[in-house]
């Protein structure tokens, strides 16, 4: 079974999903059950992934016994098996929400997930550029279909725009990965790596130019500026679960940058070497300044948390610009916190939203909440853990990332993260006394159920959880960020067969 450990994150939501389509006219109890027990699975699985990568080893899994660099391998190092845990926390979060009434106002809701889930941890398993591709268009059609979920205007409107601005990032997709075929012969992304350091100057050219593309199809997923356009309506749009869970899905840009750039053009593509590190650093500063200018401007509260998901992809595309190791293990700390309380934002603005009646979760003068104690409290957490202030882990991740900056960086870092920090303080304590103190009429709305509670305590509980546990976690990020400033191993894990195969 430890063989076929590797495929699970695929596999397992892949058929539980084809199952709740047969059962999209079942009992509603069953279809929540089978759910939330993949999803829990799927937790169970990615804690023994990161177990089995803690160790420093790379193992991969070639589908069909077809082994690299001719067959579809699917690789487990450090980055990938905690990318995949990350994304079975947000999603038990997620799913368990749902479950207390979004997933009836409409179809398939379930199965739609889970199909999400394997789209995006296919793209964090992958070893090859084709099957990126493929796993790209799996969880953007699931992500489609979710956004739509429940209909109405708003999400009409935002849908049209991300599915148009994805069919051409799909498109550049497809032709960039075409390009850096026909210049190197392969899409396995180590064979690719080898065959860069031999590559003859007459096709260097070519190989920059799919390399560029390639950085704009990932900026396009991340929501880099010029191309965040699409995320603030779509994600404010979504229906709550579906919000959560897409706040993974700017970090597997995010990933996908992290992964292709420090294998294909590490060190040893000499000429090639870092060639993305100079795009990145600028568009991370101007997407932070973008981000939070939208911040405060929102004049919604779920606005306002999907231009602090753009504050966060700022922040953490910076620590790629900046390209060391230390910069890099800051920002996947980082990005662990920004993950979970951005999602747990986007469910408690759905609650919140319920409890005002008209008002809704616009920043306006609204009835008052019925449990709005502990709602407050709620959103006193994730406000200070989002907007990086002590003693939560957003203060711990920012000053991890701003210790890695050196000279000009510095200069340029610092002023810019720090403003965009108070920004967040500002726009978010201007929505929080609109919601809990500026009120009028009666508080008669209905208590909220036991289930949003849990999906909301569970996300937001992490930055708390992220700080007793800063220790080894930062102990894992920093080894996950040396093993990718080294690729030889997983390389030589794949091209000399030296990794698990089944």
């Amino acid at each position: 079974m430890s063989t076929h450990l590797i495929v699970l994150p695929v596999v397992l939501p892949l058929v539980v999903g084809i199952l709740l389509l047969f059962q999209r006219q079942g009992n509603v109890r069953l279809k929540r059950l089978i759910g939330v027990g993949a999803t829990l699975g799927l937790l169970l699985v990615g804690i023994a992934l990161v177990a089995r990568a803690a160790g420093g080893e790379v193992t991969y899994y070639a589908l069909g016994d077809w082994q690299p660099p001719f067959g579809i391998v699917l690789v487990l190092d450090r980055l990938s098996a905690m990318m995949v845990l990350l994304t079975a926390i947000l999603a038990l979060g997620a799913v368990v929400f749902a479950c207390a009434g979004d997933d009836e106002r409409g179809s398939n809701f379930h199965g739609l997930f889970q199909w999400q889930l394997m789209g995006i941890n296919g793209a964090f398993l992958t070893g090859d550029l084709f099957n990126l591709f493929v796993f790209f268009e799996v969880l953007l059609l699931a992500s489609y279909a979710l956004l739509l979920h429940g209909g109405g205007k708003e999400r009409i409107m935002s849908g049209v725009h991300y599915v148009v601005l994805n069919l051409a990032g799909s498109s550049l997709f497809l032709i960039s990965v075409g390009i850096l075929y026909g210049a190197t012969g392969t899409l396995n992304m180590a064979d690719m790596a080898v065959r860069l350091s031999e590559l003859p100057a007459e096709h260097e050219g070519l190989v920059v130019a799919g390399a560029l593309m390639l950085l704009v199809v990932f900026g396009l997923k991340a929501a880099i500026l010029p191309l965040y356009f699409w995320l603030p309506k779509a994600y404010a749009a979504a229906p709550a679960p579906v919000a959560a869970l897409f706040a993974i899905m700017t970090k597997v840009g995010i990933y996908a940058i992290l992964r292709v750039y420090s294998l294909v053009f590490g060190e040893a593509a000499g000429p090639l070497a870092d060639l993305e590190q100079g795009w990145v650093w600028w568009l991370s500063l101007g997407t932070l300044v973008v981000a939070t200018i939208g911040a405060l401007a929102a004049r919604d509260l779920r606005l306002l948390v999907a231009y602090l998901v753009l504050v966060s992809v700022g922040t953490l595309l910076a620590g790629i610009g900046i390209g060391t190791p230390a910069a890099v293990s800051a920002l996947l700390y980082y990005l662990i916190h920004t993950t979970l309380v951005t999602g747990g934002l986007f469910l408690l603005a759905e609650m919140i939203g319920a409890q005002r009646g008209k008002a809704g979760t616009r920043l306006v003068k609204g009835q008052p909440l019925r449990q709005g104690g502990w709602l407050a409290a709620l959103f006193f957490a994730g406000a200070i853990a989002v907007a990086g202030m002590p003693p939560l882990s957003g203060a711990i991740g920012k000053a991890l990332l701003m210790a890695t900056a050196e000279g000009a960086q510095r200069v340029w870092l610092w002023p810019i993260l720090l403003l965009s920090g108070l920004a967040a303080i500002i726009a978010l304590s201007r929505a929080g006394s609109t919601l809990f103190w500026r009120s009028t009429g009666s508080a008669d709305g209905q208590h909220l159920p036991r289930r949003q509670w849990f999906g909301v305590a569970w996300l937001i509980g992490a930055a708390p959880l992220l700080v007793a546990l800063a220790g080894p976690l930062t102990d894992y990020t920093e080894a996950t960020a040396e093993q990718l400033a080294r690729p030889e191993a997983l390389t030589r894990a794949l091209l000399n067969n030296e990794g698990d195969a089944p």
